[in-house]
C-alpha cells in the first residue's frame, strides 16, 4: 500500500502556514472555508460521519458532518473529509459512514482502502500537527504510555478524543 506521508505533511504544512495558526487547537473549519469547502452540520443516523460533496467545475465542496456526533468526532470527520477533498479526485459525492480508522466496507475496516488511510492520517496531520506536539511534550518534559492523565490534557488541549491522541502519540513513536 503506497500512502502519500511526505505529501501529505508537506500540504498540512503549507495550509497551517497559510492560516497562520501555531498552536492549537487547530479551527478546522476556517482552513475547510479558505479552501472553499461549505460546511454542513445536520443530524442525521448515528452510524453515518460526514460526505462530501464536489463541485469540480468551481473547485468547491460542501463538507457534511453528523452534528449529534461528539464535537471532537465531528472535528475529525470534518478533518477527514477535507483530506477527500485535497488528495482524491474523480469522486463528486463520498459518504462516510461510522468510522474508527475507516469501517465502510470490509476492505475500509482492513485499513487496506489507501485513500481512507490518507484522509484519516490528513485529518491527524493537520489536527494534532507533529511539530506542535513536539514542542508540547518537550515542555511536559516527556510523556509516558502509562500516563492517562497527561494524554487526556493534550486530548482536551487539541480538542481530539482520548484514543485519537494515543494512537498519534503511538505513530509518532512518543509513546
Amino acid at each position: 500500500m503506497n500512502i502519500r506521508r511526505k505529501h501529505i505533511r508537506d500540504l498540512v504544512l503549507q495550509l497551517l502556514d497559510e492560516s497562520g495558526f501555531d498552536d492549537a487547537p487547530i479551527n478546522v473549519e476556517e482552513i475547510a472555508q479558505r479552501k472553499n469547502a461549505i460546511i454542513h452540520k445536520q443530524a442525521v443516523d448515528d452510524d453515518f460521519s460526514g460526505y462530501l460533496f464536489r463541485d469540480t467545475a468551481r473547485m468547491s465542496a460542501v463538507i457534511g458532518v453528523n452534528s449529534d456526533h461528539h464535537p471532537n468526532r465531528q472535528r475529525f470527520t470534518l478533518a477527514h473529509e477535507l483530506g477527500h477533498f485535497l488528495l482524491h479526485t474523480g469522486e463528486d459525492v463520498h459518504i462516510d459512514r461510522q468510522f474508527i480508522m475507516k469501517r465502510r466496507d470490509g476492505k475500509s475496516s482492513e485499513g487496506t482502502n489507501v485513500e481512507e488511510v490518507e484522509a484519516n492520517l490528513f485529518a491527524a496531520e493537520l489536527l494534532m500537527p507533529e511539530h506542535f506536539l513536539f514542542q508540547d511534550i518537550e515542555q511536559l518534559g516527556g510523556i509516558d504510555f502509562l500516563d492517562e492523565g497527561t494524554v487526556g490534557r493534550l486530548a482536551h488541549k487539541y480538542r481530539v478524543s482520548q484514543q485519537a491522541m494515543t494512537i498519534r502519540l503511538t505513530s509518532l513513536e512518543f509513546l
